[in-house]
């Protein structure tokens, strides 16, 4: 087999398709580098306009939490379903799922990303 293109973590964090969360990440207990999905981040980490008393951080730490607990319970599998509640309306949280992948990076060292569970 002959790789014709390779799009590597790298460029995809550089370009911004995944955002590095590692820092905050290692603070919730995760060893390995961390990003999500460009989509992931949009939709759950940015606070949408007219939702108060919310903040990035926050959200965040919401998701890589909830993550933990659900990596506690059943330890890290190379895919994870995991849900939380996230405030995107002003009056109301939803459930939401997220699927956290565990594979191989640019050298096939671990590393995590939080997608949503249509992505790859």
């Amino acid at each position: 087999m002959r790789v014709i293109f390779s799009y590597t973590r790298e460029q995809a964090l550089s370009d911004g398709v995944l955002v590095d969360v590692t820092d905050l990440a290692r603070e919730a207990g995760f060893r390995h580098p961390t990003a999500l999905t460009s989509t992931a981040w949009s939709r759950y980490v940015q606070v949408p306009d007219g939702v108060t008393c919310q903040d990035e951080t926050g959200r965040l730490w919401d998701i890589l939490w909830m993550l933990a607990i659900k990596s506690r319970q059943l330890g890290m599998e190379c895919e994870t379903l995991f849900q939380l509640h996230v405030r995107n309306k002003e009056s109301r949280m939803d459930l939401v799922t997220l699927k956290a992948v565990c594979g191989p990076g640019d050298q096939g060292e671990p590393v995590i990303t939080i997608m949503l569970p249509e992505e790859d």
